[in-house]
Order: C-alpha cells, then structure tokens, then sequence
C-alpha cells in the first residue's frame, strides 16, 4: 500500500491520460522554467518526470526578471493534455501574456510545436469529439464550450458557443478547472468551486446527452482527508486497462503546496460516483511491475558535458525560478560546479536571476551544499533557501573583504494566503557570524508535518553541523501561488559581476 496524497509536493491543477500501459499527468509550472512538466507512471501512484514541453516561453522581460518585473503566480496555468490520433496535445494560458498557447508532439518526449490560439481561455480543456469538431470548455463562474477552426489556431465563427454551466451559489470561488469528456456518448464537464456553504474547495459535475443539451449535476466529491478543512479537488478522471476509474485531484497542504490525490470512482448509470472519502492508503496494479522511476527530487553532483550542439541540460529535477540568463550560469566551466555570476543589481532574493530550484518535498526535506564565495564582491550574497514569498535562506557574504555567514527571512503578518510579499524590500537578518574562509558547506531543512511549514538552516562547524538564525514559519500567499522550493541563489546588491560556486548538492526526504 502506498499513501494518499501520493506526491507530497507542488504539483496544482492536474490533467491526466492513459495512453495505452502508460498515464501522463500534466501539471501548472507558473513561473518556473523550463515549464508545464509531464508525469510518467503505470500505476497512477509512483511518477517521474517525463517531460516539459518547453523551456522557455516567450523571454519577455518580466519572465527575465528585468527591470523590476515578473511573473509571479502568473505564467501558465492549468494545462489540458490529449492524445488524438497519434498526437499529443497541450494546451494552456500564460496569465502574464494574456495568451492561449497549444502545444502538439508525436511523443511525449517532444520535440514540442508551438502555437498561439487566438483568445484566452482561463483553466480550457481540449475536446475532440467523435465527428472530429474541436471544442475548448472553459470559464469561471460561467462555463463556455468553444468551438474552433479545424487547424486549431482560434474559435470557429460559425460554430458552437455556448454556456454550459453557471454557478448560481453564493461562493468564494465559482466554477472553473474544468475538465471535459464523453464516455459512453455521455458528455462530463467536470469542475471545482467554492461555495460559502461548503467552505472549502468541492468537486462538481455536469452531464447531457448532447453537447446542445441541457447540462445537469452539482456535487460528486466534499472530501478534507481530516486535514484543516483543506478540500480535494480540480483535476482529470482516467481509465485503467481494466476498466477502472480514478479522479486525480489535488489538495492545499499549506507551504508545500498543492500536493495530488487519488480518488476512487465509478459510473453508475452514467452517473459518476466518487468514493465517499478519499482513502488515505492506496495500491493499484502497476501495467509494468518491477519498473524502477527515476526520482521527482534529486541530489547533483554537477557532473554534466556538452551535447553535439555545444548545450548542456539540467537533469529534470530542477527548474529556474524565471527564465534563466544563460550567459550567467555553466556546470562544465569548472567539473562538478554550479557557478553563477551576478548580470544585475537585486533587492532581494525574489528578484535574483538564475535561482535553480528543486521542489520541496515532505513530510520533511533537507538539502546541503558545498559553497565557494572567493568570487564574491562586496555586498554579494550567495546560499541555499526556500523560495517562497516568505522566504528564508542562509548565505555566505561579503563586506569590506571579510566573510560572513547570515540566516535571513522575509515574515508575515498572518497566516492568511492574501498579501503579497514581492516588493523591493529586504529580507531581515536574524544571524550574522564572520567566518574565515571563502569555502562552507550548508544545510536547508523544513518540516511540513500538519503544516508546521517551518524551514531551519545550519553550518558545517569542524565535523559538526551547527544551527544559525530562527527557525522560520514559511507561509503559502497567492503572490507567489506555487509551494516552496530549495533553490541555490546569487544576489548582488552593490556590483555586478560577483560569483559563487556550489558543488557536492544533497536531498534527502525525511519519512
């Protein structure tokens, strides 16, 4: 048996198909680059990264991180993810852009196609019906189904529009997340809301005989697994080989984020029946037992060469925060390091380029580093942390010529996910200790057990490990909308230029 949720980590908004033995799940990546990972797994409960469908975006200068701009809580959101016809596709909107991006491969590995769907269509789902007319279903509160042309590049004029479903409950969040099917020559739309009767995120559904039809339903799943009244929900509905069926869905678990569920259903009569509870232990037969996956969260010993075309890539445990400046980074100028220099002046961490990140994985984590500052200027700051609009970090300085080690981290007010924290303002310091040498290993841990969310960060001292600073309390916002990350960070706040080195980096998740 394998617990339930079954990836405690930030992966949102989930999309999930079987292609014959294999599920893909696709999953929101925001500002992270390169962005909107695919998931790999038989037996819809062990995963591994696949793929992301592209590595950068558009490069504007707000997904640089230049010139004061970003994009957090923004980039792309809610993919849909099909196979027709010996094709995959992805589909989704960049909330920075205000576009609607279709991707389209022959394998899920890629290469990717890009393209631009005119319209924006927040949190669609992508429709082939059996007479081959396509369809987008989307909307919030208001449920639309559009028709588009046939390459798929912007809506049909003369074709089906329509509302399918309102959402006439007082609510915090009315319905959107939609997901869209027709099994059995049934349409399903599929939908998340928020009513201030239920107070906590639950699953609806809809369904008609026809896509011109009336579209009946309401609530199938209210479910919290005993967990502060966090509700399960918005996701996609898969098959097994057998013919069983599974909702994927997902649930707030405060700084982590939002972490996947599995949920049993089942229709009767066409109608969808979810399982009263999600079960909080889970096993289902694997399509290929004995595969080993490759892990969703690594250590990196740096170890890369070039490719044919003279690139490099990053294993696919990480991502940058933001599109990276790839004339700031190398893991093979120096064997076995990570080195960053600095292109640009920083208030803070959240403005700091080339941040390369992990997701934080519970119940608990702990990541270390070996970090060379001999290249810092003064002013420059270099370390591990965890990003997050309450962010904290441990990191070598320099002022005056001397080294300083520092535990910094930018604190709430409340625990409410309202109130942003990207500003210019910088972190507080809570520890500061001269050191004498420019070389020092580090330590990020963090427990997320019944959303302690609190992240600790230490030194190597001799043989032993030794604490700096607080112990800090991350709490999840909407600025940021993504769940913490490790990351290993370069801020200069006083010349350009600077550089710092990171070797030797270990993670290890606590049981």
């Amino acid at each position: 048996m394998y617990s339930n949720p079954i990836i405690w980590a930030d992966y949102p908004d989930v999309d999930v198909i079987r292609v014959e033995d294999t599920y893909y799940m696709v999953s929101t990546t925001m500002h992270m680059m390169p962005g909107c990972v695919i998931l790999r797994s038989y037996d819809l409960i062990q995963w591994e990264t696949a793929s992301y469908v592209y590595d950068r975006l558009d490069n504007t200068p707000a997904q640089r991180l230049e010139n004061g701009q970003q994009i957090y809580g923004k980039g792309m959101w809610a993919a849909s993810l099909r196979y027709h016809q010996g094709k995959f596709y992805v589909i989704f909107v960049a909330n920075d852009t205000r576009k609607t991006y279709l991707y389209t491969s022959e394998t899920i590995t890629g290469p990717w196609n890009k393209q631009i769907v005119e319209g924006f269509y927040h949190d669609c789902s992508l429709f082939f019906d059996d007479d081959e007319r396509v369809y987008l279903v989307h909307g919030n509160r208001e449920i639309h189904l559009t028709e588009l042309k046939t390459d798929l590049s912007g809506p049909k004029p003369e074709g089906r529009h329509r509302i399918l479903v309102t959402d006439h409950q007082p609510h915090y969040l009315g319905y959107e997340g939609a997901h869209f099917y027709k099994i059995e020559g049934i349409y399903y739309v599929f939908l998340i809301h928020m009513t201030k009767e239920a107070g906590r995120r639950t699953q609806a559904c809809y369904r008609a005989d026809m896509l011109d039809g009336t579209f009946v339903g309401g609530e199938v799943f209210n479910d919290d697994m005993g967990y502060f009244n966090s509700g399960v929900a918005q996701g996609g509905i898969v098959d097994t080989p057998d013919g069983d069926w599974y909702a994927v869905l997902f649930q707030d678990h405060g700084a982590v984020g939002r972490i996947p569920v599995l949920v049993p259903m089942r229709f009767e009569e066409g109608v969808p029946v979810f399982a009263k509870e999600a079960p909080k232990q889970i096993d289902l037969a694997s399509t290929r037992p004995g595969y080993r996956y490759q892990p969703l969260v690594a250590s990196d010993r740096f170890e890369y060469t070039l490719d044919g075309q003279g690139n490099v890539r990053l294993r696919d445990v990480w991502q940058w925060n933001h599109t990276p400046h790839d004339d700031l980074w190398s893991v093979t100028e120096v064997p076995g390091v990570y080195r960053i220099r600095t292109g640009q002046l920083s208030p803070n961490l959240t403005f700091t380029v080339n941040t390369l990140t992990q997701r934080a994985m519970g119940p608990a984590c702990v990541a270390s580093v070996t970090l060379d500052g001999s290249g810092l200027n003064d002013g420059d700051y270099a370390g591990l942390c965890f990003l997050i609009g309450t962010y904290g970090l441990i990191a070598m300085t320099k002022n005056e010529g001397k080294y300083y080690l520092v535990m910094q981290a930018r604190v709430s007010q409340d625990n409410s996910i309202f109130g942003s924290m990207i500003d210019q303002e910088p972190a507080t310091e809570y520890a500061r200790i001269p050191v004498t040498g420019p070389v020092v290993k580090l330590q990020a841990s963090a427990n997320f057990i019944d959303n302690q969310d609190e992240c600790r960060f230490a030194y190597v001292d001799g043989a032993d490990w030794k604490s700096l600073g607080i112990p800090h309390k991350m709490v999840y916002k909407l600025d940021h909308f993504m769940g913490c990350r490790i990351g290993l960070f370069l801020i200069s706040t006083q010349e350009i230029g600077g550089m710092a080195d990171f070797s030797n980096f270990e993670y290890h998740i606590s049981p």
